[in-house]
Order: structure tokens, then C-alpha cells, then sequence
């Protein structure tokens, strides 16, 4: 399991998709992607200008994000895992300044211990939330969503490791219009 699977809690973390100028060219892709790079039929997505018009359709937004837990596992989970970092952090920096002899610490022990580790804490919280946003999800999001407004069709691809990411990334960038990836 990857650090990036550990944090967010999902299967696939990694978005890879192509826009494609018609349904045969983007079907033929997705077809590649099962074959060649051994994706299964959960993690291949073919999406059809018609469902891109609609801002809020449901299809469109599983095709996009299958996950079946939904966003807010991985609110949740983004935001404890870097709290409690946040937390560490801030109990190894009293620890450290302690250690070092700091006369402002020594004076009120209890008070640093709380503002230091509540302030790691907070940190790791507006770390967790930043990261929980997914900005690199969003980009991918836009250029689906911009390319099927313009007629065209989208092949998304949801490896679940390295290796399947490197190939549907290499599938796409060859046979698609345009080719994005997340991280």
C-alpha cells in the first residue's frame, strides 16, 4: 500500500484520461487499456459528450469518481492522518526546545506543552485540508468536462498502481487528442 492509498483511503488515487473525437476512437482505447495495460472493467470509464452537457450528472461523476466511499472518507481520513502528524511534530519541537534549554518553556512547562502541540495540530489539520481539496484531481476534472462540452468523448483510466498509471498514461498519450494526468 502507498503512502498517497494510506492517506486518502482510496483504491485509486491516480486519474489518468485521454479526449477522443469519436465514440469508436474512444471505445478502441478503452478496449486497449483492458487488454494491454490490465485494467479492469471497474477502472475504465467511457464517457459521452451528451453526459458532459449536464453539470451535475451522476453518471458523469462516477465515471470520474468511482470510489464508492465517496469524498468524505477521504476528508476524514486526509485531515486525522495530518493532524495527528501535525500533533508529533509539535510534541518532538517542545521536546527539542526543552531539550535545548529554552527559559520561556521551562517557566510554564504545561502551557508550551498545550500551545506548541495544539498549534503542530492545527497545521496538520489546514495540511490535511489542503491535500483532502485535491487540486491535481480537479485539473483532470476541468479538462474532461471542457472536452466533452466541446463534442468530445473521454476515456478515464483508474490504476491502482505505478505500473498500470505509466501504461495507461503511455495508451492514452498515443492514441487521444489530449492526455491528462493526476499525481
Amino acid at each position: 500500500m502507498t503512502l498517497k492509498s494510506l492517506l486518502f483511503g482510496e483504491r485509486s488515487v491516480t486519474k489518468v484520461a485521454g479526449l477522443f473525437s469519436t465514440r469508436t476512437a474512444a471505445e478502441n482505447a478503452a478496449r486497449h487499456l483492458h487488454v494491454d495495460s490490465g485494467l479492469g472493467d471497474d477502472q475504465v470509464s467511457v464517457i459521452s459528450p451528451a453526459e458532459g452537457r449536464l453539470s451535475h450528472n451522476a453518471t458523469l461523476a462516477r465515471a470520474i469518481e468511482p470510489e464508492q466511499q465517496g469524498i468524505w472518507t477521504t476528508i476524514i481520513r486526509a485531515h486525522v492522518t495530518m493532524g495527528v502528524v501535525g500533533l508529533l511534530m509539535g510534541l518532538l519541537l517542545y521536546a527539542a526546545l526543552m531539550l535545548m534549554g529554552n527559559e520561556a518553556l521551562r517557566g510554564t512547562p504545561v502551557i508550551g506543552l498545550w500551545a506548541i502541540a495544539g498549534f503542530g495540530a492545527i497545521f496538520g489539520l489546514l495540511a490535511g485540508g489542503l491535500l483532502a481539496m485535491r487540486p491535481d484531481h480537479g485539473r483532470v476534472i476541468r479538462v474532461v468536462r471542457h472536452g466533452l462540452r466541446h463534442g468530445r468523448w473521454a476515456v478515464v483510466a483508474h490504476p491502482v498502481n505505478a505500473q498500470q498509471a505509466h501504461e495507461a498514461e503511455a495508451a492514452l498519450k498515443h492514441d487521444s487528442l489530449k492526455m491528462v494526468r493526476s499525481l
